[in-house]
């Protein structure tokens, strides 16, 4: 059974995600004002990891060179890994074409987990595996994310996991309606630029125009947090006829 997944975002009252263009928190805030709210409100979700995708993850592990290592001997299946886990929390990247490197097995005290497409190499799996890294597949070309949850789920005994994407990564998990919570920081400040990357930004066709169709939100609840950012929580409701 796959876990819960609840979207957790901060984004400016215009829904943009790039904090270094908000206009400014009122007078005496400190500087890790953000961050921190952000953090606690994360905890008090109870998820047992999170998940962004490769662009974001590569901005957070920085660009390690590709070590080199022996190709296996023989063929690896295509199959869940559990590399050196110890039981931590997990940082999941979703990265079909395998195009990231670690080095380590973690970021801070949690363990990296890759969601791959079948296609990677060989030689890319024993690299993550040289690593300590963990690795799964979401289907051949790394799409399925649906496959993926399950086995998050029955592998590695996921219950509930917060997507803290970009907006490409959220719109692909609200496509495929895999997104069952939205847990949204509503920071104080504007953006106001056309084109800035938002919470959700499904990257598909004039004929998949409505990624959300079929769900509704309901209200949780609402919380408002220091400096004015107020923290919304909706549960996505499918309709019968969805």
């Amino acid at each position: 059974m796959r876990p819960k997944v609840i979207c957790h975002m901060i984004g400016s009252i215009d829904g943009r995600l790039l904090s270094g263009r908000w206009t400014p928190l009122p007078e005496g805030a400190q500087p890790n004002t953000i961050l921190k709210i952000y953090e606690d409100a994360a905890n008090r979700l109870g998820g047992q990891g999170w998940i962004v995708g490769r662009k974001t993850m590569s901005e957070m592990v920085g660009a390690p060179s590709p070590q080199l290592h022996e190709a296996p001997a023989t063929t690896l299946t295509r199959s869940p890994h559990v590399g050196n886990r110890q039981e931590r929390t997990l940082a999941v990247a979703v990265d079909p074409s395998g195009k990231l490197h670690y080095g380590v097995d973690h970021i801070g005290t949690d363990h990296l987990v890759a969601i791959l497409g079948e296609h990677v190499t060989d030689e890319y799996l024993g690299q993550l595996r040289a690593d300590g890294v963990s690795y799964l597949f979401a289907g051949a070309q790394g799409q399925d994310l649906a496959a993926a949850m399950e086995t998050l789920g029955t592998t590695f005994g996921i219950d509930t996991i917060l997507l803290e994407g970009g907006g490409t990564i959220n719109g692909a998990f609200l496509k495929a309606d895999l997104i069952d919570e939205i847990s949204l920081l509503v920071y104080p400040g504007i953006d106001g630029l056309a084109g800035i990357p938002s919470v959700f930004e499904y990257q598909g066709s004039r004929h998949d125009a409505h990624p959300a169709a079929g769900r509704s939100l309901r209200l949780l609840s609402v919380e408002t947090l220091a400096a004015g950012i107020v923290w919304l929580r909706y549960a996505i409701d499918r309709k019968a006829n969805g």
